[in-house]
């Protein structure tokens, strides 16, 4: 099992990361002294590419990973974001990309995070009203004023990552990506394979859903995933299809089918030639472990095309504003 991997631009993370969206009340209430044990589990386990952003609970995210990496920066790969004005749960009121702005955030994030440095800075979403070009110019300053070491991308276009890597070296995109919001392999994905960038998907276990443990039709009223159409009953019914592939091929190999979700992503970088480092947000410790079980777990050919053929059948977006992922606007 690899120790490490290297995304992009010689930044080297560990082979599945954490989403630290899951630690705060996106998916209902969280104790903070729990979330703190995940994080130290997440890293005494392997896991030390750690994601978070600026926007997430407010801000609080950042300075719940601020605890983690007051004793163990040094063990830690540190991704955060600018970019979203709101949050996940309440809703988003804009989005920046003005130099002024990305200024303002990554001295905000860095105070929150207690440290003087972040291992790769992300541009969270686009905003259309600021050319890509400008929008890096002033995130490589970062890079020049040592406050960040590597760029990032989220929810860009194929077109949009070529321009932003002639402006400086790009280490990751960061798009959704798993087995049902496949968007991404039409022409994201074979941009940043040409140009030697590292792919993070983000929900690569589909916020829950390839899990099979999520009914759609009880989430409560403050889950965001309320929102996006493929949650929707019709389309959660539809769906279910996917799931019960996933599922069926778990129990062919005596695994979960979380850890079939993540190979089936891993497969694919692979497969189409770049690296890839999910990182799936849980609440719980034993996720983890669970997790880096797809680290080692061998998806068959026959598998593998039963899986691409359920994904053909999913239903509804993965976005409710389809501008807000890169899909929408290729």
């Amino acid at each position: 099992m690899p120790t490490t991997v290297d995304l992009g631009d010689g930044l080297r993370v560990s082979p599945l990361g954490f989403g630290g969206m899951a630690l705060t009340p996106v998916y209902g209430e969280v104790d903070q002294e729990d979330a703190l044990r995940t994080l130290h589990h997440a890293v005494d386990s392997g896991v030390s590419f750690i994601d978070t952003a600026d926007i997430y609970g407010g801000g609080s995210n950042e300075e719940l990973i601020a605890r983690l990496l007051k004793e163990r920066r040094d063990e830690v790969q540190l991704a955060t974001k600018f970019g979203l004005v709101g949050t996940p749960t309440d809703g988003y009121t804009d989005i920046r990309g003005d130099a002024a702005y990305i200024r303002q955030a990554v001295d905000r994030s860095l105070q929150r995070l207690g440290t003087d440095a972040i291992d790769l800075y992300y541009m969270h979403r686009r905003d259309l009203r600021v050319p890509i070009v400008e929008t890096v110019e002033a995130m490589a300053e970062l890079v020049q004023q040592g406050k960040v070491r590597h760029l990032g991308l989220s929810e860009v276009t194929a077109q949009e990552l070529q321009e932003a890597s002639a402006v400086h070296p790009i280490a990751a995109v960061q798009s959704e990506w798993s087995i049902w919001s496949r968007d991404v392999e039409r022409n994201v994905v074979p941009a940043a394979a040409a140009l030697g960038v590292g792919f993070v998907p983000y929900s690569p276990l589909g916020r829950g859903f390839l899990t099979g443990t999520v009914d759609a039709s009880s989430l409560g009223e403050k889950d965001f995933r309320r929102r996006i159409p493929r949650f929707a009953p019709d389309a959660a019914g539809a769906n279910q299809a996917v799931v019960d592939t996933v599922r069926s091929v778990a129990n062919e190999l005596d695994a979960t089918p979380a850890q079939v979700a993540l190979a089936w992503l891993l497969a694919q970088g692979r497969q189409l030639g770049l690296p890839v480092v999910p990182i799936p947000g849980t609440r719980k410790r034993d996720r983890i472990d669970e997790n880096l079980g797809a680290l080692v777990l061998d998806l068959t050919p026959a598998q593998l095309d039963a899986l691409g053929e359920a994904s053909d059948a999913v239903v509804g977006s993965r976005s409710a504003d389809p501008n807000w992922v890169s899909e929408g606007r290729e």
